[in-house]
């Protein structure tokens, strides 16, 4: 019982990205316009979606949701981050770590499940374009953006539960920017056999799992679009797979390589460089990858945009 309470009360150091004031301020800058970015970037595309008709459909309704996991993950993150490149003294408490690396753990893996179901979305819609709408209705869309999230969730858990009762012995200074479960589970001054195995399950069913099953979709897909006879229909129809296939590859591989390796090959500056580009970079770049290789999203911001500046101009007069 003692042990526990001194554990609940135990407070974190973040070593962070530099510990130079120049440097400091450089990239407080840096990354506070940079989340600034993915602020307005993914609710731009929320708002888009839900104010054109034409993008109310099962692909831009888990769209939607893909934008909204990243503003709450970077959310998450970078806040705690800022304010740590203006401190001196980088302390998070142990309930405060816990609660981070939850949230984070949580949208990490509702995000790969989400890519999965979008990669499903896109095989049914090549690959058997009459049933499409049948399938797809709005009842199973809302069930497997339910069943995404509380994957996630129950992942999660059981990975922070787990971590709660490691016993941490010595300095507790983490070697990151913030509590991702790695690091903290670096502290540990136990065997982390059963950390290994629990790492190892959580990364076969929520992102090797998910990860196979985009493939066998863009397999079925590729093998689809390849037997149209038109080339313009090759086109067209492999154009409204390319923003994801994107996606995929930067969340995915970023994600693989950082929790797939053994421990024993863990780097803390490996895995800040990784966490930085799933964490703030990747986030950045799905609205613009979207709206730049989307042909339906550019019409439909576009649109916005004119609806905007004629109800202004109406006003004006």
């Amino acid at each position: 019982m003692g042990r526990e309470n001194h554990t609940w009360d135990m407070e974190f150091i973040l070593l962070g990205l530099s510990s130079q004031p120049g440097t400091q301020k450089g990239l407080f800058v840096l990354f506070l316009i940079m989340y600034l970015v993915t602020l307005a970037g993914n609710m731009l595309i929320i708002l888009v979606i839900r104010k054109d008709p034409h993008l109310h459909t099962p692909m831009y309704y888990f769209l939607s949701h893909l934008s909204f996991l990243d503003m709450c993950y970077t959310t998450t993150i970078i806040p705690q981050m800022l304010a740590n490149l203006l401190t001196k003294h980088k302390i998070i408490s142990f309930v405060g770590c816990m609660a981070q690396m939850y949230i984070s753990l949580s949208l990490g893996g509702i995000e790969f499940i989400l890519l999965a179901v979008m990669a499903y979305d896109r095989y049914m819609a090549i690959c058997h374009p009459l049933h499409y709408n049948t399938v797809m209705s709005q009842r199973l869309c809302m069930q497997m953006a339910a069943g995404c999230w509380l994957s996630g969730f129950v992942n999660a858990l059981v990975q922070t539960v787990f971590t709660l009762h490691l016993p941490f012995c010595g300095r507790k200074i983490i070697n990151h920017f913030g509590c991702e479960v790695l690091a903290v589970q670096q502290l540990a001054c136990s065997s982390m056999f059963v950390g290994d195995a629990v790492m190892l399950g959580a990364g076969v069913l929520i992102l090797l799992t998910p990860f196979f099953l985009v493939l066998v979709s863009y397999v079925h897909i590729l093998s689809t679009i390849l037997r149209i006879r038109s080339a313009e229909g090759r086109r067209k129809a492999f154009s409204t797979c390319t923003a994801h296939l994107t996606v995929v590859t930067l969340c995915y591989g970023t994600a693989i390589f950082a929790y797939l390796r053994p421990r024993s090959h863990y780097s803390p500056k490996q895995g800040k460089t990784v966490s930085l580009f799933y964490c703030v970079i990747t986030p950045m770049l799905n609205p613009m990858i979207y709206s730049l290789r989307n042909q339906e999203v550019k019409g439909a911001l576009v649109r916005v945009i004119g609806e905007k500046c004629k109800r202004r101009n109406l006003l004006c007069c």
